[in-house]
């Protein structure tokens, strides 16, 4: 038997023998009158004079994080999800029955206690503990408290654990959430409504990526999970909404890395009689409007790097890009045969019968965007990759549209919307047309979308962010694992028996 099933074993039996005794081990009252963080605040830096005045008496609820024994006396640190405190539990103040209570429980236990504040000889804010009881037992014992968990995997899958012994796991979490209600109210004070679209759809669209199939029994049909919610939104400005905005989970059945999960979060906005440009000087103020609200100001640290965050930030076509950053000439960029003989040197999987399109974006992806460390919008792709995108006034080959680096990945992705329905129903037969094993691109043609434009959708400008890849940013985070609180993991099989 390993140690850990030997300590469970242990718990178990002691918890059984609480439970005879008459102990509730998992109760339904608990009754705080404060929260640690308020505690600590308030009173963290009041003298020992301050404090002894005081006639108030404090409950708290809250997980025992240590644990320190001395025959009839002991001190405990208690944490709550505001906080940390230690707490002084005195035999003499408890009673014998209560104390004798007290000698059972273990670290991780959720307790509730009362009683007054007071300062050690070592000067720390302390409760002094007059009543105590068990609110809920912990059968599992805690991560020794110094080194936590370890392994990053574990920490993943058993993120309840995290939380508990890590505080910056903690923080980020509440930053995450605080990003996420930064980005409301500013579409909200922008004048967006916020919406909500169908997360199963019939037919797959408003992007590029391999759908999650199901199935549904009803109405005996394939529906998909969405990968975008692009092609409903544009459908609301149709509607008579002007601008529109959701924040809501995307799905894509593909690989897993540092970068993408197969569910995550997107930010997807649309603005009637708006340009491609347009959104990029509101991206530049939505992030920097997180920054400033995060404390942060306009440069932000990230993996040892400054990044400067002060509009306005690079701008370049894709083919600058390329030439510039990339080092390739421009009569290579409409080389076919150079681009895929560069490609297979590099060793990126392609066969050849690609779309020229891809071959330029493959070629960026390797070569162009690591260096993409500051923010750099990446503009004019090309139109054969961009089925959704209004074709460039000057350059039918291009489109208006853009695509945000900042350290090394991609952020957002926009464009001047399409919606003349000749030609978006043109491009959707020629992008189904070229289809030919690439999962990615949607199998079927949306005739209702192209409908919806046909009644007349205005001039708009649309975008999308990874909200999970901007958290990442702020938060100084290497791994879009680490922004996710349950991120997609294999299965672990595992037999409680073994316990």
């Amino acid at each position: 038997m390993t140690e850990e099933s030997n300590l469970l074993r242990q718990r178990r039996e002691k918890a059984e023998d609480m439970e005879k005794s008459g102990v509730e081990l998992y109760s339904d009252q608990a009754d705080p009158t404060h929260e640690i963080g308020d505690i600590v605040g308030r009173y963290g830096s009041c003298d020992t004079g301050v404090l002894e005045k005081l006639d108030t008496v404090f409950t708290i609820d809250g997980r025992i994080m240590s644990l320190r024994r001395f025959g009839k006396a002991a001190f405990l640190h208690l944490q709550d999800s505001s906080g940390r405190l230690q707490v002084h539990v005195r035999k003499d103040l408890l009673g014998a029955d209560m104390f004798g209570l007290f000698k059972k429980f273990d670290i991780g236990d959720l307790i509730e206690v009362s009683g007054r504040l007071f300062r050690t000889r070592t000067n720390e804010l302390t409760l002094s503990a007059a009543l105590i009881r068990l609110v809920t037992k912990s059968l599992r014992p805690l991560p020794e408290k110094y080194h936590g968990i370890k392994d990053k995997e574990l920490r993943y899958r058993q993120r309840y654990t995290d939380l508990i012994m890590n505080r910056e796991v903690r923080e980020t979490f509440r930053t995450r959430s605080r990003i996420v209600q930064i980005i409301r109210e500013y579409f909200d004070s922008q004048g967006f409504l916020e919406v909500e679209t169908p997360m199963m759809q019939s037919i797959v669209g408003g992007a590029t990526a391999r759908p999650f199939q199901t199935f549904h029994n009803a109405l005996d049909i394939n529906l998909f999970l969405r990968i975008a919610p692009e092609l409903y939104l544009k459908r609301l400005l149709v509607g008579g909404y002007n601008k529109v905005f959701e924040l809501n989970r995307n799905f894509r059945n593909e690989g897993i890395s540092i970068q993408h999960n197969p569910e995550f979060t997107m930010l997807e906005f649309y603005e009637a009689y708006a340009r491609f440009a347009d959104l990029m000087d509101r991206t530049e103020e939505l992030f920097v409007l997180i920054a400033e609200k995060l404390g942060l100001g306009t440069v932000v640290r990230y993996q040892g790097v400054d990044v400067d965050l002060s509009p306005p930030w690079k701008r370049m076509t894709l083919a600058e890009a390329l030439e510039e950053i990339g080092g390739i000439s421009g009569d290579k960029l409409l080389d076919r045969d150079w681009l895929v003989a560069k490609l297979k040197e590099l060793g990126a999987p392609v066969t050849g019968s690609e779309l020229t399109g891809k071959f330029l974006t493959k070629l960026f992806d390797l070569l162009v965007e690591p260096k993409l460390v500051q923010p750099t919008f990446i503009t004019h792709y090309p139109t054969d990759i961009s089925p959704l995108a209004r074709k460039n006034r000057d350059n039918p080959e291009v489109t208006d549209r853009f695509e945000l680096f900042i350290t090394g990945r991609e952020m957002a992705n926009g464009f001047s919307e399409l919606n003349d329905p000749r030609d978006q129903y043109r491009r959707f037969k020629e992008q189904i047309a070229n289809r030919g094993e690439d999962e990615e691109i949607p199998p079927e043609l949306d005739e209702d979308y192209v409908r919806a434009l046909e009644v007349g959708m205005p001039p708009a400008a649309g975008e999308g962010i990874g909200v999970d890849r901007v958290v990442m940013l702020f938060t100084d985070s290497p791994s879009i694992r680490d922004v996710i609180l349950f991120p997609q993991l294999r299965p672990e099989y595992h037999d409680r028996r073994d316990d």
